[in-house]
């Protein structure tokens, strides 16, 4: 009866509504409560639901899976277009703009209206787009649907405004710009081709102008066939039969010959004299074999044909490589006159253009570059010189150089920051690039009024950080390091241990920096951890090693008297201050056979290195194998430059460390971390039931069942199968399709047996499926694990732990209170004895359905450890995955020198605050609702030449909680966030002030205390798409918007919020793209933004004599409008293509809007432009009439000097 009636408070005190302090904290979803308080805490709210709206502004990076490519020669700007429906807009650096077609459709081509500030563009789904570029965000004016034919090929001649549109059935559209309707003139493939061919010709693959006539044109078919239509008389000039496919053409500017690129690797020549044969046949890689024969070669996939004034043509193509070499890269040739140069590229090639001097086809086209669009690059060719150098890219192309595995935002950095990262990076940038200035230079960019001192912080998959500068919504790289630098390069292995090694071993999983003191701590996916200080001056340093035992004996523990006789972290020798919890730093050494004991993963330095300026790592700590099995992952982290200590956790427990004497000052269980205080029932497990390992691989589900907390077994006696929780997100390729494996139940040896080393056939290996390693072979190093609830989405998933299995194959350790049916049946009995007292909304569970509490987060601050503590202490706040948060209080010396020899000491106060779901943040503010900053050590540089004038002692910031609040008394507040719950909570009497039920049928993913318009909220970002910010200390909800469902890990992994009412995320492999929730940030966004279209004039066309450069004219007049015009050609069929309207609505009105002040300044410059031709003009009619009269009066007097001669006098 006593023990029931201990099962019974626990129940009592885990209850959902048992929350420490409040009575309340059960409330329905979105309903803030407030509980009774021992005294009122007067805050003024200034915030509003007005200050906040949310807004996408600007996307970096690459364009992920490009497909086409565009330049506007006159305007100076690129376009590229992506498989997703983007399309991304550049110019100089700071004009970058992207555009997203509402059908997700792929783009095909692109077309600039050159100099109209217009693109058009052809997507997947048979869809022609006018986009508006005359604004600073463009916008779709027209839009024309193909029904019953697809578009393969678009053709837009300068200065016209009928677009050639080429379809899969051979047919040739016209569509008149300005209106967006087809055009009633149709060519018709079966008119097109001779009437004695008996096949079809198949898809328009090619659409060009003949240069010397604009109503010539010329088309070719997929099958070989080239014909000339003749647009005035509705018939062929001639038409071409050619046994090769054809891929591309390209005009000589004379208009007299062209050039095609062929399937079998050829380039043939055609004179339009001549059309029965081409003049001349090229395999510019083909050799000539020993039989006699030419070697097969790839297709030549595009081929354009430029001529120079000064030297011969450029011929450039891509393709056309020989077969019998295999594992060559994608290749750009460049021939010029008899000298060919064999580009070879990085990644294959998407799409190249030549960019030339003049817009005009018919002019000596004097290419000066070649743009080439790679499938992971942009590059740009320099013509002008004989080794043809690359010009260095001024845009953050490279984010992706590495797989992005982390993100980290600062907004309001100190303003020396930037200039003194930049002049250290600018040390290691790569040269030997083109002396030329980077050629897409168009648009126009200021620096906005409101800006200020922004970084982003990458991290990567080989082990690299790299620092952005993202002040003004630009992103420009800072400052690269590398963390795989410091450790030895591993050594090769075979065999099982080949399985167990990472294929990214650096991976970098996330990141804590301190940007006052400049502090750097980075956790790597081998379990290790690297902080670094920043120096402007190299040194010779050696760097300190320490090795953390986090994990207990190999021993089940089954029984509780079992457990009684052996705590956990007890060891005999341990010269740690806490000798029952830890584990001093342990040499590495090897057990025979390969198998691994307490080493580590990674082998550190062990030698004096000489390091450059910049970030120098100082200390390395890294988590030790154990009975073979590799250290589970970090989960958490925080470090604190003025304490100076660093501290992190996993699902294992919690270590802290000092980093100025470079000890371990704690390493617990999270269990040992509640002392007495322990809120939950942790039930045993029989020590007769004895579950046995499957084979194979079980699917990972959510039970009815609540999973077993046993007191009795440690946090790593648990033999599970997955040692390594990680998410396999393949960034290198497709990172949304990626199979990872779940993982089964695993044996237990017999109770009170210690486990006994097994053969390969034993549980040792079977526990987790056979060959199923426990440090999975990531496919990219962007394996990091994340600890999110188990819950339902409103994205189409049964529950978190179904959305991630079928995203990643991941494994979770929590589970929520409405759970799917197991794929592995129970029975009714074991569940229960295998349950946890009560149904909770999260829990942890392991894989292998063991205990396993999570440390999540981590926060230092100056806060009350305990209830009748009077002044504040520094203090270490724990979040764990069971929603409980503990506060643990540490004494630290005040004397530097002191600090630098007395040990801190620390340990469990007992504060136990409870909360639904696993912590996510913490944030403390002060009585009168202002943030309360963490104290940090102003920076100094360790490495600095001798100075007697300069500070040795430690500078330190400190913001106490009871600086400001003389006149409310002692006290803070504290914002505890949750993955279901905010809680705001005076301290020191731990009164639960207010209550918000953030969401009831999701889960919080990312949540941070900000500032925004002069005050603070807490922002929340939820796995279905909504991003919500509460009021502080209130908790109102202020903005509620569905934003982004989550689609895959990727944005779940590197979301982050930051101060002034931005974030982040990446939105695919190669882009980050940032956002804003803030009004006025989506007010000043207008004026941030570059314009894409400056006023430029047209440039004139070459060789025209004065009447026909005055009057406009060419020397082939071609009336298009008389000859596609409706009146001539008739209405096409209302059928074949439906118009549909440009966006509407109040967003797409104050997109127009927005460009009227520039419009405005348009109108005036080209009042300005005509008022200057006007004056020109009258300067020309005063010229032509002084030679009128000139003229008239050398007739005169010519008249009168013959006027009495008579006719044989002349």
């Amino acid at each position: 009866m006593k023990k029931f009636r201990k099962v019974l408070d626990g129940l009592t005190t885990s209850s959902p509504g048992g929350t420490m302090g409040s009575p309340s904290s059960g409330s329905a979803a979105g309903t803030p409560t407030a509980a009774p308080t021992p005294k009122e805490i007067d805050i003024q709210e200034t915030l509003v639901s007005e200050n906040f709206q949310m807004c996408k502004t600007v996307r970096h990076g690459f364009p992920y899976q490009p497909t086409a490519l565009a330049f506007d020669p006159v305007q100076k700007i690129l376009a590229i277009g992506s498989r997703t429906g983007g399309v991304r807009i550049l110019g100089r650096p700071g004009v970058d703009c992207y555009c997203q077609h509402e059908s997700g459709s792929a783009v095909l081509q692109l077309q600039f209206l050159i100099n109209e500030g217009a693109l058009v563009t052809a997507c997947a789904d048979d869809t022609l787009h006018l986009w508006n570029l005359r604004q600073r965000r463009p916008a779709v004016l027209h839009s024309l649907k193909f029904n019953r034919e697809r578009i393969t090929f678009c053709h837009l001649p300068f200065q016209s405004k009928w677009l050639y549109v080429g379809t899969e059935r051979g047919n040739t559209h016209i569509v008149n710009i300005e209106s967006f309707i087809l055009s009633g003139y149709v060519i018709m493939w079966n008119k097109a081709i001779e009437l004695s061919t008996k096949t079809h010709p198949g898809p328009v693959v090619h659409l060009s102008d003949c240069p010397k006539d604009e109503g010539k044109l010329l088309i070719g078919f997929e099958s070989g066939m080239i014909v000339q239509w003749d647009l005035r008389g509705k018939k062929a000039d001639f038409r071409i039969c050619y046994d090769e496919a054809i891929h591309s053409a390209g005009w000589h500017h004379e208009g007299k010959q062209f050039m095609c690129s062929h399937s079998d690797g050829s380039l043939s020549m055609w004179n339009l004299r001549n059309t029965l044969k081409p003049f001349q046949v090229t395999f510019p890689h083909g050799k000539i074999q020993k039989d006699g024969r030419k070697e097969s070669c790839k297709p030549i996939l595009k081929v354009e044909y430029k001529t120079s004034r000064s030297s011969e043509p450029f011929v450039i193509f891509s393709g056309g490589l020989s077969y019998d070499k295999a594992g060559r890269r994608p290749t750009l040739t460049i021939m010029h006159g008899k000298a060919i140069t064999v580009l070879e590229m990085d990644y294959p090639i998407v799409e190249f253009m030549a960019l030339c001097e003049t817009p005009y086809n018919n002019e000596v086209q004097e290419p000066y570059a070649v743009v080439v669009l790679l499938e992971k690059d942009l590059i740009v060719v320099d013509l002008t010189q004989s080794n043809y150098p690359v010009c260095e890219n001024p845009y953050p192309m490279d984010i992706h150089e590495s797989p992005v595995t982390c993100t980290a935002y600062f907004a309001d950095c100190p303003p020396n920051l930037i200039p003194i990262l930049y002049s250290i990076g600018a040390k290691h940038k790569k040269t030997g690039f083109s002396q030329k200035e980077w050629p897409i230079a168009g648009g126009l960019w200021t620096l906005g009024c409101n800006t200020y001192p922004e970084i982003i912080l990458t991290g990567h998959a080989d082990g690299s950080i790299k620092f952005w500068d993202a002040s003004a919504i630009t992103l420009q790289m800072l400052y690269k390091l590398k963390t795989s630098k410091a450790f030895e390069k591993p050594k090769p292995v075979e065999g099982r241990a080949a399985d167990l090694m990472e294929e990214d071993p650096f991976a970098v999983q996330m990141v804590s920096w301190c940007p006052q003191s400049r502090i750097l701590c980075v956790v790597g996916i081998s379990a290790h951890i690297i902080l670094y200080r920043f120096s402007k001056y190299d040194s010779n340093t050696q760097i300190t090693s320490l090795e953390v035992r986090l994990q207990c004996e190999s021993e089940d523990v089954i029984s509780p008297s079992d457990n009684e006789n052996n705590p956990c972290f007890s060891e005999s020798g341990s010269n740690s201050p806490q000798t029952h919890h830890h584990h001093p730093a342990s040499p590495g050494s090897k057990t025979p056979e390969g198998n691994k004991d307490t080493i580590p993963c990674l082998k550190v330095k062990e030698r004096m290195v000489r390091v450059p300026p910049g970030y120098q790592a100082e200390l390395v700590i890294q988590l030790l194998w154990v009975d073979g099995e590799p250290p589970q992952q970090i989960t958490s982290l925080d470090i604190n430059s003025a304490y100076g200590l660093l501290a992190f956790g996993n699902c294992n427990g919690l270590a802290v460390v000092d980093c100025l004497q470079k000890t371990i000052l704690l390493c617990m269980s999270t269990l040992d971390l509640y002392g007495g205080a322990d809120p939950y029932q942790r039930l045993t497990r029989s020590p007769r039931r004895n579950r046995q390992s499957t084979s194979g691989l079980t699917e990972l589900s959510d039970n009815q069942q609540s999973i077993d907390m046993e007191r009795s077994k440690s946090p790593t006696s648990v033999k599970g199968p997955g040692r390594k929780l990680s998410l396999p997100t393949d960034l290198k390729t497709d990172l949304d399709h990626v199979n990872g494996h779940c993982t089964s139940p695993t044996s237990q040896p017999s109770a009170g047996k210690p486990r006994v080393p097994m053969g390969p056939e034993g549980p040792r290996l079977t526990r987790r499926g056979p060959g199923r390693p426990p440090f999975r072979k990531a496919q990219s190093a962007a394996c990091m694990e994340i600890s999110l609830p188990v819950s339902h989405t409103e994205v189409g998933y049964a529950s978190r732990r179904a959305m991630l299995q079928q995203f990643h194959g991941v494994t979770m350790y929590s589970h929520d209170e409405h759970h799917s049916t197991p794929p592995y049946s129970w029975t009714d009995k074991e569940s229960r004895e295998n349950s946890f007292s009560r149904s909770r909304s999260s829990s942890v569970s392991s894989i292998d359905r063991d205990t396993k509490e999570a440390i999540t987060t981590l926060q230092f601050g100056e806060s009350y450890g305990r209830k009748n503590d009077a002044l504040p202490n520094p203090c270490l706040w724990v979040g764990t995955s069971l929603g409980v948060a503990l506060v643990i209080p540490m004494s630290i010396p005040a004397d530097h020198e002191e600090r630098m020899e007395v040990p801190v000491t620390m340990g469990p106060s007992g504060t136990v605050l409870m909360l639904k779901g696993s912590v996510l943040r913490f944030g403390f503010l002060d009585c009168m609702g202002s943030l309360i900053q963490s104290p940090y050590e102003v920076w100094r540089d360790l490495n600095g030449p001798e100075d007697p004038d300069r500070v040795r002692k430690r500078k330190l910031v400190h913001f106490s909680p009871s600086s400001s609040q003389d006149s409310c008394g002692e006290g803070h507040l504290a914002v505890v966030c949750s993955e279901r719950q905010a809680k705001v909570i005076l301290m020191p009497s731990q009164s639960v002030l207010f209550v918000h039920n953030i969401t009831e049928s999701s889960f919080v993913l990312r949540a941070d205390v900000v500032s925004v318009s002069n005050s603070v909220c807490l922002a929340c970002f939820c796995a279905n798409g909504h991003i919500m910010t509460l009021s502080l200390p209130s908790l109102r909800p202020l903005m509620d918007v569905n934003y982004l469902p989550l689609t895959d890990m990727r944005i779940a992994r590197t979301f982050c919020f930051t101060n002034g009412g931005q974030a982040l995320y990446l939105s695919s492999p190669t882009e980050i793209q940032r956002i804003t929730y803030s009004q006025e940030m989506c007010d000043n966004l207008q004026e941030m933004l570059g314009e894409l279209f400056t006023p430029i004039e047209t440039p004139e066309a070459q060789n025209r004599g004065f009447l026909k450069g005055f009057f406009g004219g060419n020397s082939h007049n071609f009336d298009r409008e008389e000859l596609f015009g409706e009146a001539s050609a008739g209405k096409a069929s209302r059928s074949l293509a439906q118009h549909i309207p440009g966006q509407a609505g109040m967003e797409g009105m104050k997109v127009a809007a927005s460009g009227v002040v520039g419009d405005l300044a348009r109108a005036r410059i080209a009042l300005d432009e005509r008022g200057q031709r006007l004056g020109e003009l009258e300067d020309r009619t005063a010229l032509m009439m002084n030679s009128a009269d000139v003229f008239s009066k050398h007739a005169h007097e010519l008249m009168l000097k013959c006027k009495d001669k008579k006719w044989y006098q002349f």
